[in-house]
């Protein structure tokens, strides 16, 4: 093939400006999606229904990317059982995630999820993966050192009943979500490969929807099916699949043209989105040591980011 057809075949990138402004808006229609959780949550919604539908219109903007480009629904045999591993790894991280968002402030749960890459780097190590460097295990431990800022683990130590009873476990639920997600991209990386992105994400999608109608049929969760008690509750519930459906397929369909590689420590604005959007329609805010350590844990992820970048 002559350098001609190859320089016409590669994917022509959005000025870094441009792709940046891209990442960082759909970073914000993904914290107001969990923003819209917690209030549709707060007017009595089940968790199993806010996840079922979200899923179902990701499946539907999925379906349609599928159709538009005419991929192949061809799934090699090998892959099956992967492909079914992840998508209940990603049901279990949203189920989580959601949960951890009913408990404690969105701010914090995202910064707990937020330590996947941690988790990630560790899972791919012990999976005779490499072994981090040291640059990346003192980021890393930089991030740790943040969390017990923000999660004020002295004070909760202090005097637990002060924090609030679903404390430990809104923190459990979130740093069990960075994990489900740790597992998911790690199956996806070495186990998945083979399988185009488009099928790979439709079918996820679509396994965490399943997931959703029978853990809602036999009763899992209770009032995991539960309607929303108020109006306010039903157009958060609205809101929040939308935001959802928006920022998954803004994000699919100019992933070729984001240069990913150099920009994704772009989306770590989800965070900040949340902390801004938690305030104004939660009045959920941060303390000023809590602020702190949410910059040092933002600053380290951004830096982890960025270290792995080619």
């Amino acid at each position: 093939m002559s350098s001609f057809s190859t320089a016409a075949a590669a994917p022509r990138f959005f000025p870094r400006p441009l792709a940046l402004l891209v990442l960082m808006g759909v970073a914000t229609m993904f914290a107001g999606n969990h923003v819209a959780a917690r209030v549709t949550f707060d007017n009595g919604t089940g968790l199993l229904l806010a996840i079922l539908v979200r899923a179902a219109v990701a499946v539907m903007v999925l379906g349609a990317l599928v159709v538009v480009q005419r991929k192949s629904l061809v799934l090699p045999t090998q892959s099956r059982p992967w492909l079914m591993l992840a998508g209940l790894l990603i049901a279990v991280q949203s189920l989580f995630l959601y949960s951890a968002v009913a408990r404690i402030p969105v701010v914090v749960a995202l910064l707990l999820m937020n330590t996947f890459p941690i988790q990630l780097g560790v899972l791919t190590w012990a999976l005779g993966g490499p072994r981090p460097s040291g640059r990346m295990a003192l980021i890393m431990a930089i991030i740790l050192a943040g969390l017990v800022v923000v999660l004020e683990v002295p004070a909760w130590l202090a005097n637990s009943e002060a924090m609030g009873p679903g404390w430990l476990s809104g923190v459990g639920l979130g740093l069990g979500s960075a994990t489900a997600y740790a597992g998911a991209l790690w199956l996806t990386e070495h186990r998945l490969g083979g399988v185009s992105s488009t099928l790979r994400s439709l079918l996820t999608m679509a396994t965490v929807l399943l997931v959703m109608v029978l853990a809602g049929g036999l009763g899992l969760v209770p009032s995991g099916m539960a309607l929303p008690e108020s109006a306010r509750g039903l157009w958060s519930l609205v809101t929040l699949a939308l935001l959802y459906g928006v920022a998954f397929s803004v994000l699919f369909i100019c992933l070729p043209r984001l240069d990913i590689a150099r920009n994704a420590p772009a989306m770590n604005a989800e965070p900040v989105a949340a902390l801004v959007l938690g305030f104004l329609v939660l009045g959920q805010a941060l303390s000023s040591i809590q602020l702190v350590g949410g910059g040092i844990v933002m600053a380290g992820i951004v830096l982890l980011g960025m270290s792995r970048q080619a």
